[in-house]
């Protein structure tokens, strides 16, 4: 299926919020049929699978393949989509710039030889940089130093087209301001709906996005990882392993990737993120209404995930709530967050 009239994929594909929600054990007729996959894929007897660690939407196995360690992502949503395919193109593209992202061992999404895509990858022993986090043991300066310049080196590559990517490595949208407005009113209306906005928020939200529409008139898009947050680096304390799950990749803005960290973390860790981006390359002009604009649309989407997959349901063994907290705490994260980045928006603030 084409994405050209998704925003993001885990909120606006046909099936929405597909494997988002809690899972229990993988489904062990997929365990089978990928075991007979990889080896003919691999041409080898030699397959082991055990069940994986991610928390995305993707299903997830640990795999040794003839004594080679590998992570397995499946996609087995309804829509039948190919997405994986053009993600491992991506992976290779964004370690050419020196941005360190697991080698791509194989991938098959044309599910002809079973109903389900999948992606098999180098599998680095570091576990995501939330663990970390988590526990209070991350370097921040170090790791945010680091973030921002692994954004300003990928940011070397171009591209044609804006948003969502098609199988050419192109955008399907021809300006950006067509994608950033994407299901805009779709997402509102949702927040609205469930009572998380009034239709007054909703329509002041909007018209301050009308304010600076100038904003989006972008001449060429660059590459825009679009889930940055720490549980898609792997690492280390104090030292990034990999950048992974490019998935939700776009053209877009340069300064959409450090609005996403935004979207998590204080000022403390976003200034250090802004040096590093820095120390590889200067800031765009308006960079920081730029950067308010782009984590308000952000917020807004990570609003409609966490309601429309019940996150602010969950408790804090769930990654995004932080230890000590809760879902109800979560919720009033991001309404608060999202009302803070309508606010600097308004005001031009500094970080």
């Amino acid at each position: 299926m084409s994405r050209r009239d998704i925003y993001y994929w885990k909120c606006d594909r046909p099936a929405a919020f597909h494997g988002t929600q809690t899972r229990g054990e993988a489904d062990a007729e997929i365990e089978r049929q990928l075991g007979e996959a990889l080896r003919l894929h691999f041409d080898t007897q030699a397959v082991a699978l055990s069940a994986g660690a991610g928390q995305g939407n993707h299903l997830t196995w640990n795999a040794d393949v003839s004594g080679r360690a590998m992570f397995i992502r499946v996609e087995n949503g309804p829509e039948k989509d190919g997405h994986l395919a053009l993600e491992s193109a991506l992976l290779e593209r964004v370690r050419g710039t020196g941005v360190p992202t697991p080698q791509v061992h194989g991938c098959d999404a044309t599910r002809s030889r079973v109903p389900f895509a999948w992606q098999a990858l180098e599998r680095i022993s570091e576990p995501d940089l939330n663990h970390w986090y988590k526990q209070g043991r991350l370097d921040v300066p170090c790791i945010a130093f680091g973030i921002g310049m692994a954004v300003a080196q990928w940011q070397q590559i171009t591209l044609p087209g804006f948003g969502i990517m098609a199988e050419s490595v192109s955008g399907y949208h021809a300006t950006y301001a067509d994608y950033f407005h994407l299901r805009l009113d779709q997402h509102l209306a949702f927040l609205v709906t469930r009572g998380f906005l009034t239709q007054l928020q909703s329509d002041e939200i909007l018209a301050e996005i009308e304010n600076h529409r100038a904003l989006l008139q972008l001449d060429t898009g660059c590459f825009v990882h679009k889930d940055l947050a720490l549980w898609n680096i792997l690492g280390s304390e104090s030292e990034i392993a990999a950048f992974i799950d490019f998935d939700d990749a776009i053209s877009g803005d340069p300064m959409d990737d450090l609005s996403l960290l935004a979207c998590f973390h204080d000022e403390a860790l976003l200034s250090r993120a802004f040096e590093g981006y820095q120390s590889i390359r200067a800031l765009p002009p308006e960079h920081l209404r730029r950067f308010w604009l782009h984590l308000l649309r952000n917020m807004i989407v990570k609003a409609v995930i966490r309601l429309g997959a019940g996150y602010f349901d969950r408790d804090d063994g769930f990654f995004l709530i932080s230890s000590g907290t809760s879902g109800q705490s979560l919720r009033e994260f991001t309404l608060k967050k999202l009302f803070y980045a309508l606010h600097c928006l308004r005001s031009g603030a500094a970080l």
